[in-house]
């Protein structure tokens, strides 16, 4: 067959019919006109989340986003919950809360044996959905707006509660990196679903992100430093690049050994706060290191200030 037909076809249904080699210019941009912002991970606790933001405060360096309780919002109890929510609605920062019950809680073993880790980190059973939209519901009562998904269906049934006005309508959702969706496709599905932001594989080269990009408007949320576990690599100097090619973007930083498996993983219930804040402020360094790498190869690139009204802060 024609790959030029092929092209074609893929292009008739509004998929890019190849990888963006042009590495065109993306127009679009946040609603506050910004072309990218910065995100946070790892944020497990409220002494976190309060060393980050006065890290980020200290350098003049607004962050934005908060990916927090990687290890699982159940483990921490409602004071905690109550307290990281207000220290957040008064920084005017998002958070997106990871839920606790997942396939790794479940009792089934295939995700943890070489072929079953290929089917992905989804869902088993009604009952796990029903302990994850319980968790959820949790938190959404502590105030918390922005939640981390990585399974389609609980992805489709979220955005329907969302929809029928079961989960407040502000409520976000943003599609995690071990989804593991890193094509234009893939990504128009998961707007279909609900999506509101999309983390697409932290190793896909610049043309395959600009393909994304033409493929759908959602912010896409980009791992510049990403942990040993999944590589170890840095972007730091594709920065300028990325902001120019897949605005509006935000940025991940997320080095260190490992994120939730194997040895060194970090967002561990048993990982003292201190350690975490610690990293949390060294995060911060980077991004500001990230951010005058882009002012100087793309002067001009507008960075989003403190607080942009769209983002998902909690209603503390």
């Amino acid at each position: 067959m024609d790959q030029h037909k092929v092209a074609g076809l893929m292009e008739k249904h509004g998929v890019p019919g190849g990888d963006a080699y042009g590495l065109p210019e993306s127009q679009l941009r946040f609603p506050d006109g910004a072309q990218y912002r910065m995100e946070i991970s790892g944020v497990e606790r409220p002494e976190v989340l309060e060393a980050v933001i006065t890290e980020a405060q200290k350098r003049n360096l607004p962050v934005h986003r908060m990916i927090s309780t990687v290890m699982g919002a159940t483990l921490l109890d409602r004071a905690e919950l109550k307290d990281f929510a207000q220290i957040a609605a008064e920084a005017k920062v998002e958070v997106i809360i990871t839920p606790g019950p997942r396939s790794g809680w479940d009792t089934g073993r295939q995700l943890v044996t070489p072929e079953g880790a290929l089917s992905g980190l989804r869902f088993r059973g009604a009952d796990q959905l029903r302990f994850v939209i319980a968790d959820i519901l949790r938190a959404v009562e502590l105030g918390f707006r922005g939640f981390l998904v990585l399974d389609e269906g609980l992805l489709w049934l979220l955005s329907r509660m969302r929809e029928a006005g079961d989960l407040p309508r502000e409520v976000v959702f943003k599609v995690s990196v071990f989804a593991g969706h890193g094509n234009p496709a893939g990504a128009k599905v998961l707007k279909q679903l609900g999506a509101n932001t999309f983390n697409p594989l932290g190793d896909l080269s610049l043309p395959q992100l600009a393909a994304i990009r033409q493929a759908v408007d959602l912010p896409l949320d980009l791992h510049i430093y990403l942990t040993d576990s999944f590589g170890g690599f840095n972007r730091f100097y594709e920065g300028a690049e990325m902001v120019r090619v897949c605005a509006p973007c935000y940025f991940k930083m997320e080095p260190g050994p490992a994120c939730v498996v194997g040895p060194g993983a970090l967002y561990k219930p048993w990982v003292s706060g201190k350690t975490l804040a610690e990293w949390g402020r060294e995060k911060v360094k980077f991004a500001q290191i990230l951010h005058e790498l882009i002012q100087e190869s793309l002067p001009g690139a507008v960075l989003s200030d403190w607080g942009p009204t769209d983002l998902a802060v909690p209603a503390a």
